[in-house]
């Protein structure tokens, strides 16, 4: 996707919003379709503004909408989504990078580090990847059970392996031998 929406920080007023409404056309749309593995997307757009917050700091927030397709992963037959969610960012410009190298983030973190632009397009793809069912099921579509053994042999159950199913047969077994 093209930067052509990016916004200068150095050119963002401080004292009032700046709007943006993206509404990505038809190969845009095809680009971050792929991108992001769906099988079909339509409808994106994300509406909202940018804002100072105090001397260094500013806030996105905005809406985020769009129908997305992607495949059930039962029976691959396509799933339709309909996301509508609000997206918030805050661009820190004192941003410490943890010096650990086992270090995560957590997951309601809104905060990135303040760069020299601010760009509303690639906030709208990554929400919209962060927004996507992981798991897409077709309405009714259920696993089966799925028997794996060699010939011959009895196929082990989901009661099986459960820790303690056992318990209760070894106790009988055990005073039997009493």
């Amino acid at each position: 996707m093209s930067n052509v929406t990016s916004l200068r920080v150095a050119d963002l007023p401080q004292n009032a919003p700046t709007s943006f409404d993206l509404r990505p056309a038809a190969a845009a749309l095809d680009e971050i379709r792929q991108d992001l593995g769906l099988l079909g997307l339509r409808k994106l757009s994300f509406s909202g503004d940018v804002q100072a917050r105090g001397k260094r700091d500013w806030v996105l927030n905005g809406k985020l909408g769009a129908t997305v397709i992607q495949p059930c992963i039962v029976t691959l037959e396509p799933v339709t989504t309909r996301i509508d969610i609000p997206v918030h960012r805050t661009f820190l410009a004192d941003w410490n990078d943890p010096d650990e190298p086992e270090f995560e983030i957590p997951e309601d973190d809104e905060s990135e580090p303040l760069g020299a632009e601010i760009d509303p397009a690639r906030v709208m793809v990554e929400a919209l990847s962060l927004a996507l069912p992981q798991y897409p099921r077709k309405d009714g579509a259920e696993l089966g059970q799925a028997d794996f053994t060699e010939p011959g042999k009895q196929a082990m159950t989901d009661e099986d392996v459960k820790p303690f199913a056992g318990l209760a047969e070894l106790r009988d077994a055990l005073k039997k031998d009493e």
